[in-house]
């Protein structure tokens, strides 16, 4: 799917009306009970989505969860059939599309290049479509943006000839030439080596911290993990659950909780008298104890030793970005196919927690 910012071979019109009525003021990205269909498949189904200025907002979902569908909305490649998408407060869709599209920068999973011309030329065409002209400044910003990818010794070559690690950042040097006030990115890292990986993640807080706006796709939760200062869950086009990892995962983990592991199975049992216990879930050679504050495992490592059980592990469980999709895909989720879903607490043994009925 092409979801390249500048217009790339077959060019599509872009129609339809610059309405901003509904939109936030404060939100670079506003889609409001948007839906889409193509033939019987729905592809979103009253998607809510808002994205704040300067901030990493990152959309998980298994494929079909609707999260390329609602990008290529943002860029205007596609219009909602009901319900209102709007960007910078503007309709990408409609006249003022082409003002949307010069204030972002998308790389798509699979981006579409001139793979007979040269990375030069790919990148001094896109700046020609900017209206950056040609000239020593531009070519500056050119080899700029190839420097931070890597690929400024490639850009004399032929793009046919490119890897798929390298045309991804060629990609993605293409996306940041003009440099966009939003940056879409639909897996960024797909076909990259760990290093170069690693230097996508950090332009892209780079770039929030100079202000700019990140909205990414990713099946790699630890790659957004530590990242994403949003998340939004999709489901079969729709969203599950967003806000800031740490603050939904606290719903779903309210009490701090650790595994103590030691053969001794009546001392573990006992820990179920300590101070400061509130539950206290054994399985073989351990138990899965929830606390109502941090400083109490110390306590309870100190009571295991001195019924004299050997103490062979003590994790204290921190929940991942992992823990908390699957959790949220559990217990949000759609019941079909639910029997897919396979929690990390399920493989571990962690006990599966769910989101209480109040909130």
């Amino acid at each position: 799917m092409n979801l390249v910012a500048v217009p790339e071979p077959p060019s599509s019109d872009i129609s339809g009306s610059s309405v901003i009525e509904g939109s936030s003021s404060t939100a670079v990205v506003s889609i409001v009970s948007a839906s889409k269909s193509f033939g019987p498949v729905t592809a979103l189904d009253g998607l809510d989505l808002s994205i704040e200025k300067g901030r990493i907002s990152v959309l998980l979902g298994p494929n079909g969860a609707g999260k390329t569908t609602a990008i290529r909305m943002i860029t205007g490649a596609l219009s909602p059939d009901t319900g209102s998408a709007r960007v910078f407060g503007l309709d990408p869709a409609g006249p003022d599309g082409q003002t949307v599209r010069r204030r972002c920068g998308v790389v798509s999973a699979k981006p579409s290049l001139y793979d007979r011309l040269s990375g030069w030329d790919n990148l001094r065409y896109a700046a020609e479509l900017y209206d950056l002209g040609r000239g020593t400044s531009t070519d500056g910003r050119i080899r700029e943006a190839a420097a931070m990818f890597g690929i400024e010794g490639s850009l004399d070559h032929q793009v046919g000839g490119y890897s798929t690690g390298m045309k991804t950042r060629l990609a993605l040097s293409r996306s940041v030439l003009h440099d966009p006030d939003l940056l879409l990115l639909d897996e960024p890292t797909s076909g990259l080596d760990p290093e170069s990986a690693f230097a996508v993640l950090e332009l892209i807080r780079t770039m929030t911290r100079e202000g700019q706006t990140v909205l990414m796709c990713t099946h790699l939760l630890l790659e957004a993990e530590g990242l994403a200062d949003e998340i939004v869950v999709m489901q079969k086009g729709t969203t599950l659950l967003a806000g800031v990892p740490d603050e939904l995962a606290a719903d779903y983990w309210p009490t701090p909780q650790v595994r103590l592991s030691s053969p001794d199975h009546h001392a573990l049992e006992s820990l179920r008298n300590e101070t400061g216990v509130t539950k206290v879930e054994l399985a073989s050679g351990s138990a899965v104890v929830d606390v109502d504050d941090h400083d109490r495992i110390p306590q309870l490592v100190a009571a295991l030793v001195a019924a004299g059980a050997p103490v062979t592990g003590v994790v204290p469980f921190a929940p991942t970005l992992e823990d908390l999709y699957f959790a949220v895909r559990r217990d949000r989720g759609d019941s079909e196919g639910q029997d897919d879903i396979r929690p990390p607490e399920e493989l571990s043994g962690r006990p599966a927690r769910t989101l209480p009925e109040a909130a």
